[in-house]
């Protein structure tokens, strides 16, 4: 009964893993047409199914800014910019849809140690840094059983070194992955989704209006309450807002 359980999970799998590729060949052959609105179906039908890339939101977010919908091509380049953070493309392209919104409100300043550590470690994702860790650590197993067995002196310190070096490489790029994950939550931004905003100076529809923003505009969310988030914005700006008008990062 388990051998069959998982002939049939590897099964599904494999559909699945086809099911996404096909959708993801219709996508780029509809944006290559120019039917964006077709690709975007396709696209977004893979993210349904629970399936996420870098380039998938890339193209997603290439295909909305076509359509010079502006709200959800950044929030696509932003979920790219997250996976891929190394990629010149993709900070290209998020620049060039920024543009396209109304509110021009910059970016918050990385200063101090988060700074340059996400200067240094851009590279890569938290979840591509996890990836090194993993194969530097397969490394590390392979050249240490090598080691062992082994018989020739010079060979064995050879294989040693190389053990301790995979090591060393897969314990710091787990805490860099480790690091870079908790920043990303601790750093909960969104996207603002509908076309005017009022931001309130308490969660209140009643309440007094602060400022307003604009689809597009990316805030930081400092916290909930009930149907209402408090925004910040690199000023210092704060206020609330009802969270059906954004969608998180």
């Amino acid at each position: 009964m388990k051998k069959l359980i998982f002939l049939l999970a590897l099964f599904f799998g494999f559909t699945a893993i086809a099911q996404n590729s096909q959708l993801f060949e219709a996508g780029n052959e509809a944006y290559a047409a120019g039917n964006y609105e077709e690709a975007i179906d396709q696209y977004e039908e893979i993210l349904s199914n629970g399936e996420t890339s870098a380039g998938l939101h890339y193209n997603l977010g290439n295909s909305y800014y076509k359509l010079d919908r502006i709200a959800p091509s950044i929030y696509h380049y932003e979920k790219a910019l997250q996976l891929n953070p190394g990629d010149e493309d993709i900070r290209n392209n998020l620049e060039f849809a920024k543009n396209m919104a109304i509110d021009a409100i910059g970016e918050e300043e990385n200063t101090g140690f988060k700074g340059i550590f996400d200067t240094s470690t851009a590279a890569f994702s938290a979840s591509g840094w996890g990836w090194i860790a993993i194969f530097c650590m397969v490394g590390f197993v392979v050249f240490f059983l090598v080691y062992y067995f082994s018989r020739k002196t010079m060979v064995k310190r050879l294989l040693f070194i190389g053990a301790m070096f995979f090591l060393v490489i897969s314990i710091s790029s787990a805490v860099v992955a480790a690091t870079k994950q908790n920043f990303q939550q601790e750093r909960n931004y969104a996207i603002i989704f509908s076309e005017e905003v009022e931001i309130k100076t308490e969660p209140s529809p009643r309440a007094e209006e602060a400022f307003l923003l604009h689809e597009g505009a990316k805030v930081k969310i400092t916290e909930d309450f009930q149907d209402w988030v408090e925004i910040e914005l690199p000023n210092g700006s704060r206020g609330w807002m009802l969270q059906n008008d954004l969608k998180r990062l």
